[in-house]
Parts: C-alpha cells; structure tokens; sequence
C-alpha cells in the first residue's frame, strides 16, 4: 500500500484501499476484477511459500491479504458470475472492483421511465452530468463490508471516499457467494 493511501482503522477498510490503490495504478477503463481476501497470519503460516513471494511479513492480527483471482469472463453478467462462486474455507473474503457511470441523485428525475437496461445506460451515457466512479466493494464472511469509492474527475487517493454502506446491492451480491 502507497503512502499516500489514508491509514484505515479496520482491516476490512485497508484491504479495500490497497486494492483500490493497486488498481488505480494501472489506470482507467480496467475491467472488473475479483480478489480472495485471506488471513495474512493464516497465510504465512499454512502457505510460506506463496507468503514469500507475495512479500508478506507478519502483522497485526486479522490483517488482510488480497489475492487477485482469474480475470472473469468476458460478456458475463456480473450477477449471473457471482452466482457461480464458492470459495474454500480459507478465503475469509472477497473484494470486487468495477468501474460505471453513475448520475447524480438530483439527475433521478430525467431518468425516462419505463426503458429497458441498454436504453437507461446510454441515456447514463449521454447525460452531461455523468461521473465515472470505479467501486471497490469488499466483504467478510462474517457479513462486514467496505466501499473504497473513486471519481474519475478526482483521482487521487486522497479523495477516495471509504464506507460500509456505498454500494449495498453489490456488497448483498458478494456475500452471496459465501452461502
């Protein structure tokens, strides 16, 4: 984790800003990207090797370490995929990083009604208010979650905004894949 990240309270939320951070440095109009999120002290001690490699030294208790899954399928729907995932016991996580085009609240109401979902994002699209925000969504097994939020138009990891509650419906769709 860089420097210029903001020191995080939770493990849940240094997690998801390393790999907001890991992210970012490979630029914009990345495509969406799934992580294992594992005990580092778990890792160290049953996978020394991997550890290693990784760089990991020991930490605080119930630190987090994330491990980059296979890239996911191309034209896959996200929530179709996520449907498809279970994970082993030793995965105590799973972070999930998408980029979209948002609209401000005030914008809801030139939403046109009744369109399918082709025709709502390119309306997103086109609207002269349109934000890029790349999300990083991260969860536990145990239910806990973590959004590391970034704008396009403020991309700096000082401006990443970081909460529970950023983005519920992905969050709900990643703890799924622990049932």
């Amino acid at each position: 984790m860089s420097d210029a990240t903001p020191p995080a309270a939770r493990p849940l939320t240094r997690a998801a800003l390393e790999i907001d951070e890991y992210i970012a440095g490979l630029g914009w109009d990345q495509p969406a990207r799934l992580f294992a999120l594992v005990d580092t002290g778990a890792l160290l001690a049953n996978e020394p090797a991997l550890a290693r490699q990784l760089g990991l030294e020991p930490g605080a208790a119930g630190e987090l370490t994330p491990i980059e899954q296979e890239e996911l399928p191309r034209g896959a729907q996200l929530d179709e995929f996520l449907g498809t995932i279970a994970w082993p016991d030793a995965v105590a996580g799973c972070a999930l990083v998408v980029e979209r085009l948002i609209l401000p609240p005030s914008a809801e109401s030139d939403l046109p009604k009744g369109k399918g979902e082709r025709e709502l994002a390119a309306f997103v699209a086109k609207h002269p208010n349109r934000q890029e925000v790349r999300m990083t969504v991260a969860v536990l097994r145990d239910g806990s979650r973590e959004t590391a939020l970034r704008l396009r138009e403020k991309d700096s990891s000082r401006e990443v905004l970081t909460g529970p509650d950023l983005v519920p419906g992905l969050a709900d769709a990643l703890l799924t894949t622990f049932s």
